[in-house]
Order: C-alpha cells, then structure tokens, then sequence
C-alpha cells in the first residue's frame, strides 16, 4: 500500500477566493440595502445650552 501526498494547492487558493468573493459580495449587498432605506429625519431640533463655567481653557 502506498500513500499518495497532495502537493497541489490550487484548490485551496480556489475556495478561500471563491468564499472571500461571497463575503465580499453579502457586505456589499448589506451596505445597499441600508441605503436604501429612508430613515426618518427628526423633527424636533435638538438645542442644549452649555453653561460657560463647564469649559477649561488649556493652554
């Protein structure tokens, strides 16, 4: 019985491209169906006054 080793990496490189490529095109895919969705702006503005004794002038 002889043991025969597997010297070829091309099917590695192959899948670890092909899986990076599914990665790359889910993100992509999440990234534009973020945008398009159209997120409230809100209505009321938002103002709060800061007192001047909260700043340290740092010189």
């Amino acid at each position: 019985m002889q043991f025969i080793k597997k010297t070829s990496s091309r099917t590695n490189i192959v899948g670890l491209v092909m899986k990076l490529g599914i990665i790359v095109v889910i993100i992509f895919g999440v990234v534009f169906l973020l945008n398009k969705i159209d997120f409230p702006t809100p209505k009321k503005e938002l103002e709060k006054i800061i007192p001047n004794e909260n700043f340290k002038i740092v010189k």
